[in-house]
């Protein structure tokens, strides 16, 4: 009976070989069913789009800059910080050397001008002042004394123009410290490779 209970197993054994084999000599029945589901799964990322959740982070579109566009950055300031793309990649250069102070309150100048209502100017200014200009605040910007006095002037009754001039200063840093060396930079020069296709 032992003898015989064992001739069948090993010829059940020998048709899954066979099975097998014929499939693909190379793999077993476990790798076979593993590439498979890995296909599977793989056409179906091709195929469908992923829904999003409130869970799950919202997916964020790259976006590759022209050739033009990053070639139109060497040419000024004003093209660099007219570009989105230029103006991330200015303000992250910034961060990198300690520097955004600058950058940071041109932007939020920029965002004071399209204000109307005159309680959101006079809260707003408060905040840029006190994030900015007070002496010793987080990020204060170089000023000299005769920009700070007119600042503090203007900011008694605030206008969309009360910050001109201290953000004209900015700009005028910017345009002769941090802008000549971004375009030094590794990263510019990584991203006018990123935007002729390069890698």
């Amino acid at each position: 009976m032992d003898r015989l209970a064992k001739m069948k197993k090993s010829r059940q054994d020998s048709s899954k070989e066979r099975l097998i084999y014929s499939r693909n000599p190379d793999t077993t029945t476990e790798q076979n069913e593993m590439k498979e589901t890995n296909w599977r799964s793989m056409m179906l990322f091709k195929t469908f789009p992923v829904r999003e959740s409130r869970h799950t982070m919202p997916q964020i579109k790259s976006y590759r800059p022209t050739t033009e566009e990053v070639t139109r950055w060497a040419q000024s300031l004003d093209n660099l910080l007219s570009s989105k793309c230029g103006l991330t990649a200015l303000r992250l250069f910034m961060k990198s050397e300690y520097s955004e102070e600058n950058i940071e309150f041109w932007m939020a100048c920029e965002e004071f001008k399209k204000i109307r209502s005159r309680s959101k100017l006079e809260s707003r200014a408060k905040t840029i002042y006190d994030k900015f200009i007070r002496p010793d605040s987080p990020k204060e910007i170089n000023l000299d004394f005769y920009t700070r006095e007119s600042l503090q002037q203007s900011l008694l009754i605030p206008m969309q123009s009360s910050f001109k001039a201290a953000q004209n200063r900015a700009y005028f840093l910017m345009e002769h410290n941090s802008y000549p060396r971004f375009l030094d930079s590794e990263l510019y020069h990584r991203l006018c490779r990123f935007a002729a296709g390069e890698r």
